[in-house]
């Protein structure tokens, strides 16, 4: 993290940032966590959180830097946001789909969709989904299309034989 990322993504939670960020950084291989600020008692009134709770913590997943903010119950996750994870094998779509579902709604998950355990949405998507779905044969394309929408975690195999 030695380089400033220009464009961050923050996420807000009640309380949870710090094991949520540990959770995060245990499942992706290439990640860190980086600078974490502390509440002190200076704003205590405003933010009502106990000296030394953490207020904001940096970490990396994959290269990408996120900035994870304790800052209280005010906002929730939805699915206006979420972090699509690319995956070139079965095997590897299987790891995220288990690893990020673990504990999350499981209501939530359709089309490769899922929201984990603080609820935060992920897409677990093959990287050959794109090509799949904008192919030249519109027919495959849409049956392609239609088998995904019958799943909730996608099968490669299933996509291609469609």
């Amino acid at each position: 993290m030695a380089t400033m990322q220009k464009i961050i993504s923050n996420l807000w939670f009640d309380s949870q940032a710090e094991e949520a960020v540990k959770y995060y950084v245990s499942i992706f291989k290439n990640s860190k966590t980086g600078k974490i600020s502390r509440y002190g008692k200076e704003g205590f009134e405003f933010h009502g959180k106990p000296e030394g709770t953490a207020m904001t913590i940096e970490f990396e997943l994959e290269g990408q830097t996120f900035l994870a903010l304790n800052g209280g119950p005010q906002f929730k996750f939805n699915e206006a946001i979420s972090f699509i994870v690319n995956c070139d094998t079965q095997e590897e779509l299987d790891y995220y789909w288990e690893k990020l579902g673990a504990g999350g709604d499981p209501n939530a998950q359709v089309c490769g969709w899922l929201k984990d355990k603080y609820g935060l949405s992920w897409q677990i998507v093959p990287t050959i989904l794109g090509d799949l779905v904008t192919g030249q044969d519109a027919a495959k394309s849409g049956r392609i299309m239609n088998a995904m929408l019958t799943m909730k975690k996608l099968d490669i195999e299933a996509l291609k034989n469609a």
